[in-house]
């Protein structure tokens, strides 16, 4: 339901009422207005984050020449291999020359090899394992299955850095038992002497 509602009649409404002109309050105007002003012209410049107005123009005498921009290498120097300093290798023998021939050697190979053998110390073979039925092999240190850390030399022990850390723990202790010993100390009462006992009574 809607409709239109209307204030309740008076019969005070009935008599004719002077028209009052509202009047308008003094418009705020900041005593700082002027200063303001002056300062915000102050620090105004022209053309002051868009360059100088006015750019050097280059002069028609110096005109571009043609590869004048390009990249100039340096000037060569004088360079030589050091013979004098390194003799060279000998030069490769011509393709005419002839190698010697009959060349030997007094040297027993198969006798220095068979000494050398038994001199030699067995090395130990790399610990493997195999992680399949047709063979197939996996070096065994890196693989997981061989406890390497109780090997280590200082398994089991207390880590330095954990000794110093109890050190320091009980340095710390130490001298905050001192301090509480000495402040106890102070304010605990001075047990006086029979003789300043007697002095005190009488």
């Amino acid at each position: 339901m809607s409709g239109v509602i209307h204030s309740p009649e008076s019969i005070y409404n009935l008599l004719a009422r002077e028209e009052r002109k509202r009047e308008k309050a003094p418009k705020y105007t900041s005593k700082f207005r002027e200063q303001v002003k002056q300062e915000k012209q102050q620090n105004k410049a022209f053309n002051k984050t868009m360059g100088p107005p006015k750019v050097e123009v280059p002069s028609p005498e110096k005109y571009l020449l043609k590869h004048s921009r390009q990249p100039k290498l340096p000037e060569k120097k004088p360079f030589s291999y050091g013979d004098d300093v390194q003799p060279r290798k000998p030069p490769v023998p011509a393709r005419t020359e002839q190698p010697l021939m009959g060349v030997r050697t007094k040297r027993d190979f198969v006798r220095s090899n068979a000494v050398e053998n038994k001199m030699a110390v067995p090395r130990k073979p790399q610990p493997m394992y195999t992680h399949t039925k047709h063979g197939d092999k996996q070096p065994l240190e890196n693989s997981g299955l061989v406890p390497k850390y109780i090997k280590k030399k200082d398994y089991g022990q207390t880590p330095e850095y954990l000794s110093q850390r109890q050190e320091e723990v009980r340095r710390e202790q130490e001298e905050y038992n001192q301090y509480v010993k000495e402040r106890m100390k102070e304010g605990a009462m001075k047990q006086l002497s029979e003789d300043e006992r007697l002095e005190i009574l009488h």
